[in-house]
């Protein structure tokens, strides 16, 4: 799946800055995501692949500290990560999708970090497949997968909306948050980890600033 919507998005230069400030810290999270992810029980191929992955984020994080001119926070703990596998490869999945979606709207201000976001979706791709094999096997881990996609989606609105907030990016950023939320509402529920009545209703966008999902 592409993300035409949000490539289609003609942002002003003046909104750069703001993005690559919003990437920096991202690809700082996604980083300690990786590594946090790699101390759990994970099948063999996911654990091979996140050492992949893990090198790939470094290098970006090491791009965009080049290009801003300085480091991310550090951070004193990984962050927190579902132990039991269904649950924490759709939390690979829904934030790698997101990371896309950041990908594709930075592209479409430096056309020259089209690399990066041919990384992110090697990324989305590889935990995609694993939520497909999650559902077509045993019932309980389809299920905890549907769960915790439920659960992941109710708290996206609030991490979109806190990433895009900028002062620069307040005219388009209804909009942008539609868009991202649309995008990843069609993933999740293409994978089938969304049906129904909860795949149709958009979350409200305007909730207030709280911690990631």
């Amino acid at each position: 799946m592409s993300s035409d919507a949000t490539m289609s998005i003609h942002l002003p230069p003046t909104c750069e800055a703001a993005l690559l400030e919003r990437f920096l810290k991202a690809e700082a999270m996604a980083l300690w995501t990786v590594r946090s992810a790699r101390l759990q029980d994970v099948p063999p191929n996911v654990y091979a692949f996140l050492r992949k992955h893990e090198e790939d984020e470094q290098q970006h994080l090491a791009q965009f500290e080049t290009m801003i001119g300085r480091r991310p926070r550090e951070r004193e703990r990984f962050p927190s990560v579902p132990r039991q596998w269904p649950a924490l490869a759709v939390q690979l999945y829904g934030y790698e999708s997101l990371g896309l979606e950041f990908a594709t709207l930075l592209v479409t201000l430096r056309p020259d970090l089209a690399s990066i976001r041919e990384d992110e979706l090697v990324h989305v791709e590889f935990f995609e497949q694993e939520i497909h094999r999650l559902l077509r096997s045993e019932a309980a881990a389809a299920e905890q997968a549907r769960i915790s996609a439920r659960a992941w989606w109710r708290k996206l609105p609030r991490t979109v909306d806190r990433y895009l907030d900028a002062a620069v990016l307040d005219p388009c950023r209804q909009t942008l948050i539609k868009l991202i939320l649309a995008a990843i509402e069609q993933r999740f529920r293409e994978t089938g980890l969304l049906g129904g009545k909860e795949a149709t209703m958009m979350p409200s966008v305007r909730l207030a600033v709280g911690e990631d999902p």
